[in-house]
This record gives C-alpha cells, sequence and structure tokens, in this order.
C-alpha cells in the first residue's frame, strides 16, 4: 500500500491525529494540517484550547444525559417546561434537532444508542436505569403508585434496532402508568431525527400518537 512520505515527523503525527476522526481520510487530514500551518499561531491556539476544554470539563446533565457545561443542563433547568413530558431519543444530536423546530417543549432522555446485538450493544448499555430511576422519583414526589400525568415520547429511528429500543422500553416503563407516545412517522424508514428538515420533524412531533405493541 502507498504511504505518503511527510517531510517532518510533526506534521505526520498531525495527519495521524486528524485522520482519526470519523469521515476523514488521510489526504484529507493532510490538507487540514497545512490549513493550519498557515493559520495565525493564535488562532490555532484558539482552536486546540477549544477541543481540550471541550473534552475535559464538559459533562452530562445528571437528569437527561445530554451533553452540559454544568451537572444540570440548560433544558432540565427550565421550570417553564413540561417536566411531564419526557422525549426518548438516541442521541445527542437528535436533541439539538427536535429543539430546532420549536414545537416541543417538554424534556428529554438521551439513550447514548440503541439496542443492536450485532454491535455488541445491550440493555445494559444504554441510559435506561437513569430514566427508570427519574420515573421512581417522580413518584415518590408524586406520593402515587402510578403516573398518569406523565408522557412519555417515543422518538426512536424508525428502523428495527430503534423499533426493538422502543418495545424493550415499554416493557420497562409500562408499570409506572405513563402514557406512552411515539412520534407520527413522515420519516423515511431507517432515517435518523438528524437527517430530517425542521418542518417534518417538527409535524412528527405534533402529530404524535399513541405508542402500540406490535
Amino acid at each position: 500500500m502507498y504511504k505518503e512520505d511527510y517531510p517532518s515527523q510533526l506534521l505526520e503525527n498531525a495527519v495521524d491525529a486528524i485522520s482519526s476522526l470519523p469521515g476523514v481520510g488521510r489526504r484529507s487530514a493532510l490538507r487540514l494540517a497545512l490549513h493550519l500551518l498557515r493559520q495565525p499561531q493564535e488562532n490555532v491556539h484558539h482552536f486546540t484550547e477549544a477541543i481540550d476544554a471541550l473534552r475535559d470539563n464538559v459533562c452530562y446533565c445528571s437528569e437527561c444525559r445530554m451533553i452540559s457545561d454544568q451537572p444540570l443542563c440548560s433544558i432540565c433547568g427550565d421550570r417553564s417546561r413540561d417536566h411531564r413530558q419526557i422525549c426518548i431519543v438516541s442521541d445527542i444530536q437528535d436533541v439539538m434537532s427536535i429543539e430546532n423546530t420549536g414545537q416541543y417543549h417538554g424534556v428529554y432522555h438521551v439513550l447514548g444508542g440503541i439496542i443492536s446485538p450485532i454491535n455488541g450493544i445491550g440493555p445494559s448499555d444504554l441510559n435506561i436505569r437513569a430514566l427508570l430511576e427519574r420515573l421512581e422519583k417522580a413518584k415518590a414526589a408524586a406520593g402515587a403508585d402510578i403516573l398518569p400525568d406523565v408522557e412519555i415520547i417515543m422518538a426512536l429511528p424508525g428502523d428495527v434496532e430503534g423499533e426493538t429500543t422502543s418495545f424493550y422500553l415499554y416493557r420497562q416503563i409500562a408499570p409506572y402508568g405513563v402514557r406512552v407516545t411515539a412520534i407520527a412517522r413522515g420519516l423515511g424508514f431507517g432515517d435518523g431525527l438528524q437527517y430530517a428538515d425542521a418542518i417534518t420533524l417538527g409535524r412528527s412531533i405534533a402529530g404524535r400518537q399513541p405508542f402500540k405493541v406490535q
């Protein structure tokens, strides 16, 4: 296999680091590294400091597992939002996509993926226990055995793995007596939420239907 000859070991190290990013090949990484070399030193330092701060200081919301600068994210900390509506999504980008629609005013729960046996991802690898703990806390606060005023919205991918995850979650949360709904399928089979336009996704949220067990 052809290997690029680099005039500098430092350049090669930079290319190795940049090409480790998903979707970035070595030739693209070389172009990016050379681009950084042409930038003012302070610009590059600002870039690397921002990446360092992202990795070192960002945290995950103690309530919903969204990324945040604080232990409680701005959405969970917003008392004007409807905390009786919890939208279940697979990842952080889905929260951002739904927020961009302006059609949803509840809160979220980020699973951190979906059940995928072929990829070695099981229920224990997801933030499911944290969701059940939220419901237990809501029960304690309400002093009730069930939570009929709480709505769980399934906003997971419409493929087989997403449906499997939704069904598993439904079985876990059914004993809490919550209302379970699913977004309307204005999206194509297998499409992720982050690939939908804001109008289609907004209509899917607004037109959600009761979750049906197949």
